[in-house]
């Protein structure tokens, strides 16, 4: 077998029009397709980030809650590459999104900090230079 790069990233969310407006008209995502699937009750957006990665956003009805922090089993973190750090978290912090002080990650000698989608996803920027 030889993967050649993730695909996507498969995120449920519990208010899509905050979650909709949060990946991209902040983070900046661009719309590939959004597709709503009536016999669900549930939209369906595909949202390109970068060149090639994607996120495909659901909604459904009474999604579970996570059931705790980055700590639970499964999905950890999502996290992003960025040229500038420092510019991304003021870029953040001037859209209302809070994030944790940057730190340097002891292994790589790179900068990353994190920060939370509305539905409190951990997301993480890990500086790329």
């Amino acid at each position: 077998m030889k993967i050649n790069h993730i695909h996507h990233i498969a995120i449920i969310c519990s208010d899509y029009q905050k979650s909709k407006h949060f990946y991209i008209n902040i983070l900046g995502c661009k719309v590939i397709e959004e597709t709503y699937r009536a016999e669900r009750d549930s939209y369906k957006l595909d949202l390109r980030i970068g060149e090639t990665g994607q996120i495909e956003l659901f909604s459904f009805p009474n999604p579970v809650k996570r059931p705790t922090g980055p700590e639970a089993c499964g999905l950890r973190h999502l996290a992003f590459s960025v040229s500038n750090i420092e510019e991304n978290v003021e870029y953040l912090k001037q859209h209302g999104v809070d994030t944790e002080p940057i730190r340097v990650d002891e292994l790589t000698g790179k900068k990353f900090t994190f920060f939370r989608d509305p539905d409190a996803l951990p997301l993480e920027l890990y500086e790329v230079i």
